[in-house]
């Protein structure tokens, strides 16, 4: 049998690739870097992290937590990475992004199934394509132009969203006798220890920051593209035009932090995650942005900590595609109008770097089941999983991508009370997911 050709080297791609190696089937992986490269990569390595290096929260009171442990269960190779490669990040899984990414990249070319080939697919009638016998489109948000073209040829048009993403700084340029290292509610003795490091703002400081935000040049958008942006990546100079309290009960909140040269909570506060694993890049938490460069630096430079912080990178905006999965996707995220190539990761309708890779890793049990002469009946609504492709199912006036969370899982009944509920979305998934392992998983393994 011909090699089963996947288009795009990102999480989702990866992920799909890998699982379908190590199911023993060959796999043709076209990825289109470094001959081109989209506005928002630049690394050659496979897999890279172009918005945050967080993976997002870890704990399993939480919906993407929770996505991550089935797949770790489920043998994902980004997970697996991941951990390899982890960072500080108090509750969240972050990681060294460029170790990540190599090891990524060094993982799939070890595979003596997968052959990788680095060329741009420019259509879904390229040659290379005709005689495989099934087609992965896991191509990313940012899949090129000509090759938007034919899936929109295909399914009818693209929809799509503004992603932003948000500065890294040097570590060294972070003024640390006013950001001070700490975590939310930490307990007396652990005060002046934590993964983060944390600018804090009084009244004064916020509202100059505030003003230089709201009034600063952002990059245009071209005037035949209307901006629409997905909620969790919101500009955080879109979110302050909301009002002037937006932000400090928001992505700047204070709550849980005294600052040590005041004794005081702050008005504001801004959070920096670690890039790497010596501390050297800090990543602005929720400072995604769109402003033109120059003014990155003008008004992130009003940050108490960070007034002669050097930038490592500045934040940008790029488009986010994707289809309308529950109009032009079936079950297996297969076209209605091409039934053998299928969708992965954000294009299909997905949100989120682990969301993603999640979607990657399902497209590859699917095609490997099918291989072999079966069919695999998807995880439980009640699932992380099963939630999050059931979502790519629940046909919407107006489709939205979406990341894991509690909401897309069945309603818990109403006597639940509001401080249980996580805890028993969480138990209810956790055992819902075990019993589909065991029956659809474990024995055919």
């Amino acid at each position: 049998m011909e090699p089963i050709v996947v288009i795009g080297g990102g999480l989702a791609g990866c992920e799909c690739a890998y699982h379908l190696a190590r199911a023993g089937l060959r796999v043709t992986l076209f990825e289109q870097k470094p001959a081109r490269f989209s506005p928002a990569h630049s690394s050659e390595y496979l897999a890279e992290l172009v918005c945050s290096n967080s993976l997002r929260s870890d704990e399993l009171s939480s919906g993407v937590g929770l996505l991550k442990q089935e797949m770790r269960e489920l043998g994902s190779l980004v997970l697996d990475t991941a951990e390899k490669t982890r960072v500080p990040a108090g509750k969240a899984l972050a990681v060294d992004r460029e170790l990540f990414s190599r090891l990524i990249s060094e993982r799939i070319t070890a595979e003596t199934n997968i052959t990788l080939v680095r060329r741009e697919i420019t259509g879904l009638d390229d040659p290379a394509l005709h005689k495989a016998p099934r087609v992965v489109v896991a191509a990313g948000p940012l899949a090129s132009d000509s090759l938007g073209a034919s899936l929109s040829e295909l399914t009818g048009g693209h929809l799509y969203f503004y992603d932003a993403i948000a500065p890294i700084v040097l570590g060294d340029s972070v003024d640390t006798n006013i950001a001070f290292r700490g975590t939310r509610n930490a307990a007396p003795e652990d005060e002046g220890t934590g993964d983060y490091l944390n600018c804090p703002m009084n009244r004064e400081e916020y509202l100059k920051f505030y003003e230089a935000l709201c009034s600063a040049s952002v990059t245009p958008v071209r005037n035949f593209e209307k901006e629409l942006h997905f909620e969790g990546c919101m500009p955080i100079e879109s979110l302050a035009a909301r009002g002037e309290r937006t932000l400090n009960f928001g992505p700047l909140k204070p709550v849980g932090f005294t600052d040590p040269r005041t004794g005081r909570r702050p008005w504001a506060l801004v959070q920096l995650r670690a890039e790497n694993l010596n501390n050297s890049a800090y990543n602005l938490v929720g400072c995604q942005t769109k402003l033109l460069q120059s003014e990155q630096a003008r008004v992130f430079r009003l940050i108490p900590g960070l007034a002669r912080a050097e930038f490592l990178r500045f934040g940008s905006m790029h488009r986010n595609s994707y289809v309308d999965a529950p109009q032009v996707l079936d079950e297996e995220l297969a076209l209605h109008a091409r039934p053998q190539v299928h969708l992965a990761g954000q294009i299909s309708g997905v949100e989120g770097y682990v969301e993603s890779a999640a979607c990657g890793l399902w497209v590859g049990m699917l095609l490997a089941a099918k291989a072999c002469g079966r069919k695999l009946t998807p995880p439980p609504p009640e699932s992380a999983l099963g939630a999050l492709l059931g979502h790519l199912r629940q046909a919407a006036k107006r489709f939205q991508p979406s990341n894991a969370h509690f909401g897309l899982m069945p309603a818990l009944p109403e006597r639940t009370k509001r401080t249980e509920r996580r805890a028993r979305y969480s138990e209810r998934a956790r055992d819902a997911f075990a019993v589909w392992k065991h029956h659809f998983i474990n024995n055919i393994s």
